[in-house]
């Protein structure tokens, strides 16, 4: 859970169960990134600039590729840097939401959701359901930092 304090730092109630998931998860991602930005699970997260113009998008993903990874990197280690923690500035909460989307962008590509999928049940057997609770986790998780944003 997290939550806005009068001083205008916000309360993060997390088991260190979730804390070490989020850890493990965002050193994925973070490991993902760095080993192959071209995977296709990333395509979500790294959507074409230019839909129709193959030429145009490969030079924005040579300009600003670098960048956007750079970017993501520096993200996931400002929640890294800050996981332990019981409060959080604004600033580390924007983020953690940064992270936590990108999170469910990459499991949501593995799962090929679709806008009709969330309300899915999965049998426990099933052999996606752990991908399908890290997308329930990260869900709740980013509802609980948008609320408490007031996003």
């Amino acid at each position: 859970m997290v939550r806005r304090r009068r001083d205008g730092r916000y309360d993060l109630v997390l088991e260190p169960r979730l804390r070490d998931a989020v850890r493990n998860l965002l050193t994925e991602l973070d490991e993902l990134l760095a080993d192959d930005p071209d995977d296709a699970d990333l395509r979500r997260l790294n959507p074409p600039a230019y839909l129709d113009d193959p030429e145009r998008d490969a030079a924005y993903r040579l300009l600003a590729g670098e960048e956007l990874r750079t970017s993501r990197h520096a993200t996931i280690d400002a929640v890294l840097g800050t996981l332990d923690q019981e409060r959080l500035t604004e600033d580390e909460l924007w983020s953690w939401l940064q992270a936590v989307n990108a999170l469910r962008l990459v499991v949501g590509t593995r799962l090929d959701i679709s806008e009709d999928d969330h309300q899915i049940v999965v049998a426990d057997d099933d052999p996606q359901a752990p991908l399908w609770s890290v997308y329930q986790f990260g869900t709740w998780l980013q509802y609980q930092i948008l609320r408490a944003l007031g996003a």
